[in-house]
Formats: structure tokens, C-alpha cells, sequence
């Protein structure tokens, strides 16, 4: 069975502060391991009220300290946003402290608004200019150090820590396939290219030192408690959310609601489910057949969980329930 792991936005819910969000992510993230998830990962976002995740390698420290074998890394550092060298010290230092736990997700979308990828940046160009030179550039900066070098990530260097190219589109399903690394595709939000993405990438890979064959990870939006009604009701919280983001005022993350019914329009309502369409909301078993049906669609090599749910405890359980039924997939494959 492939593994399954958690993508986590440190949402801030309604009325909650990010110090209450951080609290939370770490708690789950020491929750999941208890799971036996595969990976804990959280998302580079800025000037989101919403989540907490923003200086993203500073969180990725503060749970892996409180969790002994999960792997915790980023999905992703913006790295449009930053000088590699920069990044290749900060994961360095990470990989440094929590030696094998560390993985470096990278993506190449400002994670913001243009005016604050502006502020971030200080200039703005296409992000698809300089991202392939960049990724190069990193991975120079966490391997041995070559004759004549004087530039050097400390820490960094010879740490190599794992690069995976994140995407919502073709291009890093390209670069990814170009460089031998393995690729998580943005399915959770944007999954029109799903497909045709994981075909480039197969289709077009060439192994590397780093990876022999391709292997392609797939965001998913997993909301589960003990009935469907339950679960959808759950769900409402994202639904608000992103629809919130979509129509330019987002905020911190909506409690539930009984009915959506008033809150959005038809056309609206359609928007959203588009974009959600890679979720699996419900029951134990509407949850496992679920899961089984998009990995048997996709074959893909592991999958990352997200949920936005507003209650904590409701959040924990729903992992909880995720993780019952990989087991009960499990035994099902070993059969």
C-alpha cells in the first residue's frame, strides 16, 4: 500500500490567533506520527489571516523538535521568494538538526498577492525565468563541496536533502522529469492538469543520482468522521474558504455551517466543487472507497492528505479515520 501523508496549512479558525494555529500544527503533526504517516508538510503562504505557515522552515523546526521519526518538510518554500543560498542554509541547519527527517518541496508561485510578492521579492519578472537555474543552484548548495568553490551553504553543504518540485501545471511536471526529482502535483486546488501532468512527467523522466524511476505524489482533501452528514457538514469550512480566496477577501477559517444553501450561488457552488474535485468527504467506508478509486484512477506513489477542518479534536479524528482505512487498504492489497 502507498504511503499516505499530511499537508498541513496551519489554518487560524475564526476568532484564533497564529500562536494558536502553530500549537495546533504541532500537536496534530506528533498525532500523525503516532498514525504512522509517512510525511508532515506544511505550505509557504504570506499575508493570509488564515494561515499561520508563512516563515515556513522556522515551523518546519518547531515540529519536527516535538516529533522523533515523521518526516516534516515544506510543501513548498516559494523559492521565487528567496535566494537559494538562503534557503540551502535554512534546510541545512534544519537537516543538521533532525538528521534523514528533512524534505525540501519547492514550488514557483509567489504563494501571495502581487503586492505582497513585491514586498517579498523587491522586484517581480516571470517566476518561470529563473526557477529551473535556481532549483540547480540549491541542489549545488546541499552537495559536497566541488574544487574551487568559495561560495558554501554552512550548514548545507553535503547535507543533500531532498528536493521535490511541486506544481499545479505542466511546467514543474517538465523540470521535474528533466532533473530526475521526484513531483507533487496540486491536485487538492487545481486539478484540471492532474492527468496530463502525471503522464508528462512519466513519459519524459530521465534518472538521476537522486531517483531511478519516477515517483509522483498527489494532494487530496480527505474530511472524514464517523457519518457522511457529519463529514460534509465538516467540509464547509474549506468550501467557505476557498470560495472566500476566490472572490478576493480571505480570512481566517469559517466555522461550519448546516446548509450552504444561501451562503453561495449555483454558479458558485459549481466553481468550487470544480476545484474541490479531488476530495473524498464522508464515512470510514465512504472514505476508504474513495481513496482507493483516486489511486487506482491516478497510480500514484503516495498521497498528501489535507483538511481544513475548524475544530481541532474534529481534525485529529478525521486523520484518525484516514489512517484506519490505509490500514484496512492495506490488508486488502496484501490479500
Amino acid at each position: 500500500m502507498i504511503p499516505f501523508s499530511v499537508l498541513d496549512l496551519s489554518p487560524v479558525i475564526r476568532g484564533a490567533t497564529p500562536g494558536d494555529a502553530l500549537r495546533n500544527s504541532r500537536d496534530l503533526a506528533i498525532h500523525a506520527e503516532g498514525l504512522g504517516f509517512h510525511r508532515y508538510w506544511l505550505a509557504e503562504h504570506h499575508n493570509m489571516t488564515g494561515i499561520a505557515s508563512a516563515a515556513t522552515s522556522i515551523v518546519i523546526g518547531y515540529v519536527a523538535e516535538a516529533t522523533k521519526t515523521i518526516r516534516v518538510g515544506s510543501g513548498g518554500i516559494m523559492l521565487p521568494n528567496h535566494a537559494p543560498l538562503v534557503i540551502a542554509e535554512q534546510f541545512g541547519t534544519l537537516a543538521s538538526l533532525y538528521p534523514g527527517r528533512i524534505d525540501l518541496g519547492l514550488g514557483r508561485a509567489p504563494g501571495t498577492d502581487q503586492g505582497t510578492a513585491r514586498a517579498l521579492r523587491r522586484a517581480l519578472g516571470p517566476s518561470d525565468d529563473r526557477f529551473p537555474e535556481d532549483v540547480q543552484e540549491l541542489q549545488f548548495f546541499l552537495g559536497p563541496q566541488q574544487p574551487g568553490q568559495t561560495v558554501r551553504a554552512v550548514p548545507g553543504m553535503g547535507t543533500n536533502v531532498p528536493i521535490w518540485l511541486l506544481g499545479s501545471s505542466l511546467f514543474s511536471a517538465r523540470l521535474a522529469a528533466e532533473l530526475g526529482l521526484p513531483f507533487a502535483f496540486a491536485s487538492h486546488f487545481a486539478p484540471d492538469l492532474m492527468m496530463k501532468a502525471l503522464e508528462v512527467y512519466r513519459t519524459m523522466f530521465r534518472p538521476s543520482e537522486t531517483l531511478d524511476k519516477p515517483y509522483a505524489m498527489l494532494g487530496i482533501n480527505v474530511v472524514a468522521a464517523d457519518t457522511d452528514e457529519e463529514a460534509r457538514r465538516l467540509f464547509t469550512s474549506q468550501q467557505q474558504a476557498f470560495w472566500n480566496l476566490r472572490r478576493g477577501a480571505p480570512g481566517q477559517l469559517p466555522p461550519p455551517v448546516n446548509t450552504m444553501d444561501g451562503v453561495w450561488t449555483p454558479m458558485e457552488k459549481a466553481q468550487v466543487d470544480h476545484a474541490l474535485s479531488c476530495a473524498v468527504v464522508g464515512s470510514p467506508d465512504t472514505v476508504r472507497e474513495g481513496l482507493a478509486a483516486f489511486i487506482q484512477r491516478t497510480g500514484a506513489d503516495e498521497l498528501i492528505i489535507t483538511a481544513q477542518i475548524y475544530d481541532h479534536e474534529a481534525r485529529k479524528r478525521s486523520y484518525t479515520i484516514v489512517a484506519e482505512q490505509h490500514a484496512q487498504l492495506a490488508a486488502r492489497a496484501a490479500a
